[in-house]
């Protein structure tokens, strides 16, 4: 199975980015008052991504030896998913307010943004890491 893995890596990496860019897209035209970010077509395509993003996380977790993730970066990692997917919600339907609504929004795209840069170092600080090594 190891010899999938670069379709693997490549298929989940698209995917998390179509995923991020969907709730982007989403969630920002939610804000401006749009309605067709909250029709079924557009909520099954995000689950369709979502669901295939998740399948090829899975993959990976059983190709790849369990000494890669060592130091962590992946418990991290997947605990801020959750994060991202409670804000999300916030986001997109259980915020009151506007406003709310909002900051939900903005703070779980700097969390995606967060989960990205962690899964680019193989680090539990992504980004972060070079100011506190």
């Amino acid at each position: 199975m190891i010899e999938f893995y670069p379709q693997i890596r490549h298929a989940h990496v698209g995917l998390a980015l179509a995923s991020g860019a969907l709730f982007a897209l989403r969630g920002g035209a939610a804000l401006a008052g749009m309605h067709w970010p909250h029709r079924l077509a557009v909520r099954r395509a995000s689950w369709g991504i979502d669901t295939a993003l998740l399948v090829a996380a899975l993959l990976l977790l059983t190709v790849l030896p369990g000494a890669m993730y060592a130091n962590g970066w992946l418990a991290v990692k997947v605990c801020l998913i959750v994060v991202y997917v409670v804000l999300g919600m916030f986001a997109m339907h259980r915020g009151r307010t506007r406003a709310m609504r909002a900051l939900f929004y903005v703070a779980a795209l700097a969390t995606f943004a967060m989960v990205y840069t962690i899964a680019r170092a193989h680090h539990p600080l992504g980004f972060l890491h070079p100011y506190f090594a």
